[in-house]
């Protein structure tokens, strides 16, 4: 595809601590994104973990912030509130979650997570008095079997 044709998702460095995103591989679904500073998170807590990098999203897209499966699975490392709007220009932070027995230690640099470019849908609100049941109905929480 000619990169005339491809959406552009851009970014300023805030610091001179920012690392630009990057991509693991070609055909990674998103960008990794670094710490622009050294962090502890203790065991069972979480951090907000600063980037220092603001972008703009492509039109109709919002940034997805999601884990990095390494960190999920080798140190307890989850994702929280990982969304970004298209308007927001501010200074892109990432909630990390330790679910690990031990702190974890964030360094400047290190990849932390990744952003994934995910088209949105804007749809108009209508309230209802009611609305129409279904053949699932309101079950849910496991409502619809165990495997």
């Amino acid at each position: 595809m000619p990169v005339t044709d491809r959406a552009l998702l851009r970014f300023a460095k805030l610091s001179a601590n920012a690392v630009a995103p990057c991509k693991g591989s070609a055909k990674a679904a998103g960008f990794d994104l670094h710490s622009a500073y050294d962090y502890e998170i203790p065991p069972m807590d979480r951090l907000v973990v600063q980037t220092d990098i603001q972008i703009a999203l492509p039109a109709g897209c919002y940034g997805r912030i999601a884990p990095r499966s390494g960190l999920a699975a080798k140190h307890g490392i989850d994702v929280g509130a990982g969304v970004v709007d298209e308007d927001y220009r501010g200074n892109v932070g990432v909630v990390l979650f330790n679910f690990g027995k031990k702190p974890f230690v964030v360094k400047r640099g290190d990849r932390i997570a990744q952003l994934i470019c995910e088209k949105i849908f804007y749809p108009q609100l209508e309230e209802c008095t009611s609305l129409e049941n279904t053949e699932r109905g309101s079950g849910g929480f496991g409502s619809t079997g165990t495997n």
